[in-house]
């Protein structure tokens, strides 16, 4: 028999799910899933529980979009593998509904736009990264290390009395940090 699962999402203890509740019961869900988690965390156990519980025929349902995906991609994929799994999804809210043609067409537009949006974010990055290297400058995190610090350290190194632990414990930095930068080979011991 198909079903319609709902799903209730609220970000904090203070905020209340009583308005999702009752719309997804007025939808005809019997089954409700609920959960207090932000919407940045991806480990959302209820929603995980939720999606083992849906067969091939039944309906996901949630009050609004924001409430099943962290961004709109994340959201595509998730709407993609329950479309993969034969279930429909449906936004109340949005009034987006995948077990007809139309309401496809609506989400696959939200899927060609989402697509653009990364490309988007990634043009913006290669240009930005041509644009700082045009300056001189490289991307990536800044060096732990910077070259005098590297020079007192290889002389430091050359007294075998002194531990790579140390020095490293010294600079702020851990022993990989140290052999990396300084070409440390081994480590010494005592």
């Amino acid at each position: 028999m198909k079903q319609r699962i709902g799903y209730a999402r609220v970000s904090t203890e203070d905020q209340h799910l009583d308005l999702q509740r009752n719309a997804l019961q007025q939808a005809g869900c019997y089954v409700i899933y609920e959960e207090t988690a932000s919407g940045k965390n991806a480990s959302r156990l209820e929603l995980e529980q939720c999606r083992k519980a849906l067969r091939d025929g039944d309906t996901l349902v949630v009050w609004r979009l924001d409430r099943l995906g962290r961004s709109l991609p994340d959201l595509v994929q998730i709407v993609a593998e329950l479309e993969r799994s034969g279930i429909g999804f449906e936004s109340l809210t949005e009034k987006i509904e995948t077990n007809s043609a139309a309401g496809k067409l609506v989400f696959h537009v939200f899927a060609a736009l989402a697509e653009f949006e990364r490309s988007l974010i990634r043009e913006r990055t290669h240009a930005g990264l041509a644009a700082a290297r045009a300056r001189g400058r490289s991307g990536g995190r800044k060096p732990k290390l910077g070259d005098k610090q590297v020079r007192e350290i290889k002389v430091l190194l050359r007294d075998p009395e002194i531990q790579v632990a140390d020095v490293a414990r010294r600079y702020g930095v851990s022993r990989t940090t140290l052999y990396k930068h300084v070409g440390v080979v081994a480590p010494r011991h005592p």
